[in-house]
């Protein structure tokens, strides 16, 4: 049973009491009445209003859904900044916290060797010194 329903069988009990209309009594259940009922018909309205926001919400979440696949799930190509266990690249890659933002980025060996790179997140400058130990110098060197 619906509000609007539960206010007019209300309606239909007080008027079925034959109150008597001279006493304040009676007067003051009526304006209750006529209250739940502008009450009653308020929620009938915002109900509505609700169901059709809900199903706009639902069109918009499923365009959106397609537009996230359109734009981000695109299986040919690496993004190794967003996947850990990257196997498809033969670049090593370097994860470094931007001291600004405290955002991840991650870099390859050229951009270490370049020494900067702005912050993708923020654009605070980020500066690189590589140093390398004794042994992969010499393994260099043999090279």
């Amino acid at each position: 049973m619906t509000v609007t329903e539960k206010v007019a069988y209300l309606k239909g009990l007080v008027e079925g009491l034959e109150l008597d209309e001279s006493k304040s009594e009676t007067k003051v259940i009526k304006a209750m009445m006529d209250v739940l009922d502008d009450l009653a018909l308020t929620v009938t309205d915002l109900s509505d209003d609700v169901d059709i926001m809900a199903e706009q919400l639902d069109a918009v979440d499923e365009d959106l859904g397609d537009l996230e696949e359109y734009v981000y799930d695109d299986e040919d190509e690496c993004d190794c900044c967003d996947y850990d266990d990257c196997d498809c690249c033969d670049d090593d890659l370097y994860e470094v916290e931007c001291p600004a933002c405290h955002e991840s980025v991650y870099v390859d060996e050229s951009i270490l060797e370049d020494g900067s790179i702005e912050c993708p997140n923020c654009g605070e400058k980020l500066e690189f010194e590589i140093e390398f130990d004794d042994d992969e110098e010499e393994a260099e060197d043999k090279d």
